[in-house]
């Protein structure tokens, strides 16, 4: 009886001591994705007429626009920026950006820069330069 009392204590601690780092994992940081600006900071003859687009862990947000996100502190915020030249054969360029959950502990301004460049004509190899700005903060 002695053994067997025994034997479910330990089981008991050792449960104990497994669960408890996997329920502190669990816990949720609630952080604020801001796309504050986006602009072209330079055009070398690549074009006049622009699509632009912007992405937080894969769903899409607006200049000026704010996301809420609930993610656990092991996971990554996953920034990617779009910038597509709009004619007949459209030249295009994006850049991506990981910013791990873990490490926002306060404000953090994340500039992702896109180069686009002109792949036929007379200004075949001529780039343009987008900036995009992104907040993350809790």
């Amino acid at each position: 009886m002695k053994k067997a009392l025994k034997f479910t204590l330990m089981l008991s601690i050792i449960f104990a001591c497994l669960v408890q780092p996997v329920s502190a994992a669990t816990k949720t940081i609630k952080l604020k994705v801001t796309l504050v600006s986006i602009e072209l900071v330079e055009n070398n003859h690549v074009g006049n007429e622009w699509y632009t687009a912007a992405y937080v862990n894969g769903e899409e947000i607006e200049e000026g626009s704010t996301l809420s996100l609930s993610l656990k502190s092991s996971e990554s915020i996953k920034l990617k920026a779009y910038a597509e030249e709009q004619d007949k054969v459209p030249d295009s360029g994006s850049s991506n950006a990981s910013i791990k959950v873990s490490s926002v502990t306060k404000a953090i301004d994340k500039s992702l820069k896109v180069d686009v460049t002109e792949n036929r004509g007379r200004y075949s190899g001529n780039t343009a330069e987008w900036k995009f700005t992104f907040k993350v903060q809790k």
